[in-house]
């Protein structure tokens, strides 16, 4: 019962801590940390233990699938020599130089224990960086880049982990199985995402209820990623295809599920996030009270690894990003690479396989070293996360590296023109349209005539239920609706298409398809 009413605690908590957050502009994440560790300290706090085992199996599922949510395949497709070099060899690279990094300064004596935590710091959080990165205006090509290292990258640091846990449990080495193990894992975890994925889709069309649909996307990471987990596969990729599987699957007349679903998923994702942290602050906290003076002994360890981790991506943004793009006069490629470098974020991939380190090996000796581990994952995480997210405004100043206004402008419009254009076709060879005074049919295509403004532009929640005279007559409003409906869902149906085709960036599809949802909803009233 503690466990819970803690757990109630730490939410009304980051609520409230939420909200401090954005007075005084600082990350909400590491303002819950600071809070949930010092609150260890008052008295009337009881000592909590967690159970390694369920950190990761509560945590990874729904965040990964709600950032998984905002990509799409094509930005797959297009980024996939990227998606290699960052979320696969990078996380080798690191992992294997913070690991011979511990075993040189750190009170590390087991080479396993050591890529465990390499394992651990390894990967930046897509969280982190979206929730930074948006409020800085960061050109989307950096942003795109960024979003979709952080998808498959935990895959990747987790097999890392669990491997060199195993290891660290059962008292043995790490091998080179590891390379087919991960390779089969992850070939296994994208059939059974497209599977969840199509079966989610399924039960879609059959179940009409709204509520009922929503929350089949919260059941639907969950149950992949313990299926796969019993399948000892990649739990983590198949979670992230199952969730770009669904958006693919997204039809143009559900326009209400997605509002609801972005507003269900927008909540949840940022309780589970100050939930996490405030664990990890619970978790430093009870380490805190262990070490004690110990913690001094800690402390050039720590500072080694985390200069390890950022000179590690700096180099390797060097070479796989700065070198190819240096000589092409629309990438200023050296101050992306310094972007790129200083978004290097970690967060709650970090604080989950933290907090997911036994304490005791298989004969039931203690880790001794764990302690450790913990402390270098928290520092790492407020090195990388707080300074950049801190000071990323002022670089970008400093810079002058925006987002292309004029680019995304154009790039809106085109996309509006084409919607209207769709939904004007679609009105043009709907007949009903006749049947209609000729005020209304004048209405109805004025209104689709302008959409590309609406579209374009910032929506007016108003317009589309200003007319009192659409109060006069019900069956005629009604008629009117269900005409522009058909045009909208058109609409819809064109942007979902384009969401799919390369170079078409999918945050800006859905933007554009949000404002019609919102469109079609007030039709739906």
């Amino acid at each position: 019962m503690e466990f819970f009413l803690l757990v109630i605690a730490l939410l009304f908590a980051t609520i409230l801590i939420v909200g401090i957050g954005e007075r005084i502009k600082l990350p909400y994440p590491i303002l819950m940390l600071i809070f949930a560790m010092l609150a260890g300290f008052l008295p009337f706090m009881p000592e909590m233990h967690i159970d390694p085992e369920l950190i990761l199996p509560i945590f990874l599922p729904p965040l990964l699938f709600a950032t998984a949510q905002r990509s799409s395949w094509s930005v797959f497709r297009f980024r996939w020599k990227a998606l290699i070099r960052l979320a696969v060899i990078l996380i080798v690279v690191t992992a294997g130089a913070v690991a011979a990094t511990a075993w040189a300064f750190a009170p590390i004596t087991s080479l396993p224990l050591a890529l465990a935590l390499g394992a651990v710091v390894a990967p930046p959080d897509p969280v982190a960086v979206d929730a930074i990165a948006t409020k800085v205006k960061m050109p989307r090509r950096l942003t795109s880049l960024l979003e979709t290292e952080g998808l498959f990258n935990d895959a990747m640091a987790i097999v890392l982990f669990q491997l060199a846990v195993q290891a660290t449990v059962n008292k043995s080495d790490v091998g080179l199985e590891i390379i087919p193990q991960f390779l089969l894992g992850a070939a296994g975890a994208v059939i059974l995402g497209l599977a969840m994925g199509w079966l989610i889709g399924a039960l879609n069309r059959f179940v009409p209820n709204l509520a009922a649909r929503c929350a089949a996307t919260l059941v639907a990471p969950y149950a992949v990623y313990m299926i796969a987990e019993e399948l000892h596969i990649s739990g983590v990729i198949a979670v992230v295809v199952t969730a770009l599987e669904m958006v693919r699957r997204d039809r143009p007349q559900d326009s209400q599920e997605r509002l609801t679903r972005h507003a269900f998923w927008e909540v949840l994702e940022m309780l589970a996030t100050g939930l996490a942290f405030g664990l990890m602050g619970i978790e430093m906290n009870q380490v805190i009270q262990e070490e004690g003076k110990n913690l001094l002994g800690f402390v050039p360890g720590v500072m080694a690894i985390c200069i390890v981790v950022i000179l590690v991506r700096g180099l390797w943004m060097f070479g796989s990003y700065y070198l190819p793009n240096r000589s092409n006069p629309k990438i200023p490629a050296a101050k992306d690479t310094l972007v790129l470098t200083w978004c290097g974020m970690r967060g709650l991939a970090t604080l989950a396989l933290a907090l997911a380190l036994p304490k005791y090996t298989a004969d039931g000796s203690p880790i001794e070293a764990r302690n450790f581990v913990v402390v270098a994952a928290c520092m790492v995480l407020l090195t990388t996360l707080v300074v950049p997210g801190l000071a990323l405004p002022s670089l970008m100043r400093v810079l002058r590296l925006r987002n292309n206004e004029q680019d995304t402008k154009r790039a809106r419009r085109m996309l509006a023109r084409r919607a209207e254009s769709v939904a004007i076709k679609a009105l043009k060879e709907n007949i009903e349209l006749t049947q209609l005074p000729e005020n209304y049919q004048q209405a109805v295509r004025r209104r689709m005539n302008s959409l590309h403004t609406i579209l374009a532009q910032d929506p007016d929640p108003h317009d589309a239920i200003s007319d009192e005279k659409y109060t006069q007559i019900r069956a005629v409003i009604a008629k009117a609706d269900s005409i522009q409906g058909i045009a909208l869902e058109a609409a819809r149906d064109e942007l979902l298409k384009a969401r799919r085709e390369p170079n078409v960036d999918p945050h800006l599809v859905d933007e554009i398809v949000g404002r019609l949802d919102r469109r079609t909803a007030t039709l739906d009233r």
